[in-house]
């Protein structure tokens, strides 16, 4: 038991980010609150034979979807429940990784779940199967790897949105669209669909995630946090700017957030 993390060797690792196999006892609280990340996500769930997402609202409305699903990136925070958060594995892929490895157009992805079987068909259900049948998470993990590294294509991004994504990631707090697009030398709304297309969001809100990103890395394990000086480091032009973006992404105020931090910075207990 336990939750493991592996970085996958190359050529895999120009798509993937990390893998993860999660096996623990049900956690005491019921609902956590997950922040969007920029990348795609690939969810096995090997405890129950299907994945849930719930309304962020007092009704937590139920969505389900199939064990094995890939989807994301999300563009807001999402809400799921413990009880399947037993025995997990998953990918999460690089921005852009996910288009490049499935071929999918990655709008088609963004804020939803896919069955992985809708995609791959048989051979994502006998992934899942021979999971199943491994007991051990390191096994598991290299049967995963060498899942993907047998069907991964090697990454088509354009050359335009690799610039673009070398630029936001490097200075989020600093990022200006109008001049990326013109380095590109393509149109506004050449450029944009081309973005959408390969990450799964406008290159306006991927650089607003990213930045909103900086900041949780940036204040996840401090004790006080001054906020004016965390809104100006971060690029926003006022602490009202970064409570807005705060509610955008993570449904919640920056104190809000500060005060349901657990041991996992993108899983935020709820009740």
């Amino acid at each position: 038991m336990g939750h493991h993390v592996v970085v996958p060797a190359p050529p895999l690792d120009a798509l993937v980010s990390r893998l993860w196999d999660w096996d623990m006892p049900p956690a005491a609280h019921h609902f956590e609150r997950v922040l969007p990340v920029p990348g795609a996500a690939l969810i096995i769930n090997l405890h129950e034979n299907e994945t849930r997402v719930y309304s962020d609202d007092t009704e937590r409305r139920c969505s389900r979807a199939a064990a094995s699903v890939i989807g994301g990136p999300c563009l807001s925070s999402q809400i799921i429940d413990t009880a399947e958060q037993v025995r997990v594995i998953g990918v999460v892929f690089h921005p852009g990784g996910a288009h490049a490895f499935t071929g999918e157009d990655h709008e088609a992805l963004a804020n939803r779940d896919i069955g992985l079987e809708d995609i791959f068909g048989h051979s994502a259900h006998a992934l899942r199967e021979r999971l199943l049948e491994t007991p051990c998470p390191h096994a598991r993990l290299v049967v995963l790897e060498q899942w993907l590294l047998a069907r991964m294509r090697m990454p088509r991004l354009a050359p335009e949105v690799l610039h673009a994504l070398n630029d936001i990631g490097a200075r989020p707090q600093l990022a200006r669209i109008g001049p990326l697009v013109r380095d590109t030398g393509l149109s506004e709304y050449r450029f944009g669909r081309l973005f959408r297309r390969q990450i799964g969001m406008g290159p306006k809100r991927y650089a607003r995630l990213m930045r909103f990103r900086r900041v949780v890395d940036a204040v996840y394990r401090s004790e006080a946090v001054d906020w004016s000086g965390v809104a100006v480091d971060g690029g926003y032009g006022d602490q009202a700017h970064l409570v807005h973006e705060f509610r955008a992404f993570a449904g919640m105020t920056p104190t809000a957030f500060m005060a349901a931090r657990g041991p996992y910075p993108n899983h935020l207990p709820l009740d």
